[in-house]
């Protein structure tokens, strides 16, 4: 009787088992690839690989910020590497104009008519290093591109080819000669991602790892994992993630109260509450799920609200952090069960 019973448990605990209905497992397989790959030459971050990579399944823009020499760059370009798509990197600087990023009509004396000659903003992955050293007319001509992926130059617009990603970086300390990015520009990255220093034993790490390497380029330590087209597939998988009504009500009160909240002095717009949801989906879906948990929610709602909402004066001179006030929120809504 006993032996009955177990079996019968045993089998109600395998009619349980996950399973989901969407194809996720090349997906998967292909994100774990991604970060060994990654991981063969950079030390720790773990938590910027995996924002990376579910602002890449989400088809969002990321903007790290940290010190100098804790591996901002260096992570972008390997991560470029892995993904197999053309890759550009645009150094901002104070004297950079909109055509140096967008492109150019030249005259071509043969035709006798103007022609235009794309800048470097046409790729797959784009890194803009210190995106705030630029003045805000430089900054301005990635708002139409960051948003709905096309340029318009003398009339005409120029499509970009997809897959289609900005990675940023800036620098929080020497202000000197930097010029902020207005709300409108920050809404526009899915992510910010504040990195800090090394631990020590990460730092002992780094330093093995950069001796046994010697004179090898990091660069060349990294092989590629996935091409575009199965790319744009795992990103429409993404888009096809189930995520049910008591969710989205999660991710709404969450953004609702930012927006009258005591220490805020701004909140968060229907674009952050669209950018938590889409994130929720790729995370879920590196996650080998095809629908959304509350805890996929709470991964992705700090990097991707903290940078949308604005601190009161008084809170910001208290020394408060945003991500202080979205844990507070996040704590007092009710999770869905």
């Amino acid at each position: 009787m006993e032996e009955n019973k177990e079996e019968n448990l045993g089998q109600h605990n395998d009619s349980l088992e996950f399973k989901s209905r969407l194809p996720l497992e090349e997906l998967c397989v292909a994100v774990a690839k991604i970060k060994t790959e990654i991981q063969k030459v950079i030390v720790g971050q773990e938590e910027m690989i995996d924002l990376l990579l579910v602002a890449m399944l989400a088809k969002g823009h990321v903007l790290i910020e940290g010190v100098p020499g804790i591996a901002k760059t260096i992570t972008s370009k390997l991560f470029s590497k892995t993904l197999q798509v053309g890759f550009s990197r645009i150094q901002f600087t104070p004297d950079l104009m909109p055509s140096d990023v967008l492109g150019t009509s030249i005259l071509n004396m043969k035709q006798g008519e103007f022609e235009f000659k794309k800048g470097p903003i046409f790729s797959n992955l784009i890194l803009i290093d210190e995106i705030n050293r630029a003045p805000a007319k430089t900054q301005s001509a990635l708002f139409e591109v960051m948003e709905e992926r096309q340029v318009t130059v003398d009339g005409h617009t120029y499509v970009m080819d997809e897959p289609f990603m900005v990675l940023a970086t800036q620098n929080p300390i020497e202000q000197e000669g930097t010029y902020s990015l207005p709300e409108a520009q920050l809404d526009r990255f899915l992510f910010k991602i504040k990195l800090d220093y090394p631990t020590l034993d990460q730092e002992f790490d780094i330093l093995k790892s950069h001796h046994a390497r010697k004179s090898d380029a990091a660069i060349d330590q990294v092989e590629s994992v996935l091409d575009p087209e199965s790319l744009k597939t795992f990103q429409q998988l993404t888009s096809e993630i189930g995520i049910e009504e008591k969710i989205l009500k999660y991710i709404a009160q969450i953004v609702v109260k930012t927006r009258n909240h005591p220490n805020l002095y701004l909140g968060g717009s229907p674009r952050a509450s669209l950018a938590i949801m889409n994130a929720s989906k790729a995370s879920a879906a590196i996650s080998g799920r095809d629908f959304v948990i509350p805890e996929d929610v709470k991964k992705v709602v700090v990097p991707a609200l903290g940078h949308r909402i604005i601190l009161s004066p008084e809170r910001e001179m208290e020394g408060m952090t945003t991500e202080t006030v979205i844990d507070g929120i996040v704590q007092s809504v009710e999770i869905p069960r």
